[in-house]
């Protein structure tokens, strides 16, 4: 009646709980990014389907998986390993696709914790698009993508519980790193289609994703980001009140942002610098070829590879 998209690297800590918690269902299929560890051993032991692929971005990596793997039912159920299926959850879920009405896909509240402890407040955002026709769903942006369902969405009440810091903080930091990157190189490319940004349109415009684009350009012009996005998550969404959990939460997810402030003046300088040798280079021919130097058609190299 559902199956289950569980998304894989060298998960072999976290997989045993993820696939416990999905036992209910007869079709669970295993995607991993060809994983080092015990993962496919501790997959193919409880019966899952595996598919392998390397990973290239976000959101080519779940597309790809959405329209090649070959799920037996029509409604999926979206998975990391790190998170779990509370039995309240997997009834909702049951429910839902018993009688979907005109919905395509849902969206399903997770709970964040921080070792034993939800962060009720301080998360980042509570909603995601987990439950649905994988032929309805399609995935953009290279890190953090966007959920995009042609069709009505509806909501349910059960939780999914996630524990991002199941293998330490340590860890967290390693991935965030990885996912900066990706974000720097994601607003260079946003800004680089030449739309051009309005304040007004991140509040008014129709379309949904063109109003995420304002919004989220809004948010990366901002001055001390952040600052600002601890000032959001602890004192906005009274992050406060989840305790030390809440407090080393917004701290770490402020210092996920100084990360993506760098990378973006990183990347964005040697963007600068690149076109500036590229308009040099291009200007040298026809220069020396007025003066009888280096004759048209020829390259001149300054011994430098950067």
């Amino acid at each position: 009646m559902i199956s289950v998209l569980i998304l894989t690297k060298n998960e072999e800590q976290d997989l045993p709980g993820c696939l416990e918690s999905v036992r209910w269902s007869d079709d669970v299929h295993v995607y991993d990014s060809y994983s080092t560890d015990r993962t496919l051993e501790i997959a193919e032991a409880a019966g899952a389907r595996i598919t392998r692929r390397h990973f290239d971005s976000w959101s080519s990596h779940q597309n790809w998986g959405l329209a090649n793997i070959a799920f037996r039912h029509s409604w999926v159920v979206y998975l990391d390993a790190d998170e779990r299926v509370t039995t309240e959850l997997a009834k909702d879920v049951r429910r839902a696709v018993e009688n979907p009405g005109d919905k395509v896909a849902f969206r399903i509240r997770r709970r964040d914790f921080w070792g034993g402890r939800w962060l009720k407040h301080v998360q980042t955002s509570p909603y995601y698009m987990r439950l649905f026709r994988p032929e309805k769903m399609r995935y953009e942006r290279l890190v953090n993508p966007v959920s995009i369902a042609d069709g009505p969405v509806g909501e349910l009440e059960g939780y999914l519980d996630h524990y991002p810091f199941s293998k330490g903080v340590s860890h967290w930091l390693s991935r965030h790193n990885s996912y900066s990157s990706l974000e720097a190189q994601q607003i260079l490319l946003g800004r680089g289609n030449n739309q051009r940004f309005s304040a007004i349109q991140a509040f008014m415009a129709k379309d949904r994703n063109q109003r995420r684009f304002h919004q989220k350009e809004l948010f990366y012009r901002m001055p001390a980001r952040p600052l600002v996005k601890f000032l959001l998550l602890y004192v906005g969404k009274r992050g406060f009140l989840d305790g030390r959990a809440g407090l080393n939460y917004a701290m770490l997810q402020s210092f996920y942002e100084s990360m993506i402030v760098l990378k973006t003046k990183e990347l964005t300088g040697k963007s600068a610098a690149f076109a500036g040798a590229k308009q040099a280079r291009s200007e040298i021919p026809s220069q020396a070829g007025r003066s009888g130097g280096i004759p048209e058609g020829s390259h001149a190299h300054s011994g430098s590879n950067d």
